[in-house]
């Protein structure tokens, strides 16, 4: 018999409140094919689905490390933009700037006095953005994931479309809210929301490396494909994408030590909604040189029209104006009263 401590068990949940899915990006660099394969895209099918979908701008998150003022917010409206673009309908998705609702700083206060250090040192994001000078990061950069928490709690939201990256995030979410019901004798006053997954979503890597993720903080352009890249761009830079010297696999073969025709095979896939071994089987034996133009046309053809709506928005940004200040409307008309209501549980004095 062990006589190590037995582990805690998984927090569980009793809520039966409404569904609700919750989801941002990050305000800070222009967005990419990563970001609208991986979410954009994602979050569209949802709210076609029939999802209440809220979607913000984390203007809040943006500022963990230096951002310049006149940038950032030009780029909470670029992303809105890119939600409008992709397919968002403010109609039926509420879209919003995560700083235009206060209740998202004041809960999580709330949730810093709930969460535990030792929780906060497992998460390996901070250790990664931090690298060596860890005593030179913002305090904000290490409790991001306790208002990443707020970010979705506040909604009471019930899933989370989530990528590997975000997992441990989602967990201590959890445990936060698992927490704070405890801790106040509020059983299921917040949810213990669930990741939402859609099958695997495509990671798509550095045009130039395999091995890295696309990402608008790469120095290189010619790394990712912008969502505000025209035609011209877009087939460029997938025909001076990294490959090999060899020929397109056959269904099924190893790519362990491909990673850039894997990355490419993968983009097509998500582009045109077949699977890997589809695109494989079709192209099998043939030589890049038939790949990338049928890529490029394949790139072309569905970002073209997210490309030109982006644009026709930035160019009068009263649109993206009058969305974001109904969707801040919108969600603090829900996200008020729930912190609200957690003031009095903790014991605020009220009037």
């Amino acid at each position: 018999m062990s006589d190590a401590a037995p582990a805690s068990p998984a927090p569980t949940s009793n809520y039966a409140g409404p569904r609700r899915v919750l989801s941002g990006i990050q305000a800070s660099g222009a967005l990419h094919l990563g970001n609208y394969l991986g979410a954009l895209k994602r979050f569209t099918q949802l709210q076609d689905q029939g999802a209440p979908c809220f979607l913000f701008v984390a203007d809040l998150h943006a500022i963990t490390v230096w951002q310049d003022p006149a940038l950032l917010t030009a780029q909470t409206r670029e992303i809105a933009a890119a939600y409008l673009a992709s397919g968002l309908d403010p109609a039926k998705s509420v879209i919003f700037p995560q700083s235009a609702v206060r209740a998202h700083a004041e809960l999580a206060w709330v949730f810093n006095c709930v969460a535990r250090l030792g929780w906060l040192d497992r998460m390996t994001q901070f250790k990664e953005k931090s690298g060596k000078h860890k005593e030179r990061s913002s305090v904000g950069l290490y409790t991001y994931p306790v208002l990443q928490a707020a970010d979705i709690l506040l909604y009471k939201a019930t899933e989370v479309p989530t990528g590997e990256d975000q997992k441990q995030h989602l967990e201590l979410t959890r445990d936060i809210a698992a927490k704070f019901n405890n801790d106040f004798g509020v059983p299921d006053f917040f949810p213990l929301p669930e990741p939402l997954t859609q099958g695997p979503a495509p990671r798509v890597m550095s045009l130039r490396d395999g091995s890295a993720k696309m990402s608008k903080s790469d120095p290189s352009d010619q790394s990712r494909i912008n969502l505000t890249d025209d035609a011209d761009a877009i087939a460029g830079k997938i025909r001076k994408s990294k490959t090999d010297m060899g020929v397109m696999p056959e269904v099924g073969e190893a790519l362990d030590d491909r990673p850039e025709v894997r990355n490419l095979i993968s983009i097509y896939a998500a582009l045109s909604d077949q699977s890997k071994d589809a695109v494989t089987a079709e192209f099998a034996g043939q030589g890049f040189g038939a790949f990338k133009p049928r890529l490029a046309d394949l790139a072309v053809s569905a970002m073209a029209p997210i490309t030109a709506e982006m644009r026709r928005l930035m160019a009068d940004t009263a649109e993206i104006d009058r969305v974001l200040k109904d969707g801040a409307e919108r969600a603090a008309a829900i996200a008020d009263p729930v912190v609200d209501e957690v003031k009095t549980i903790v014991g605020f004095w009220r009037a």
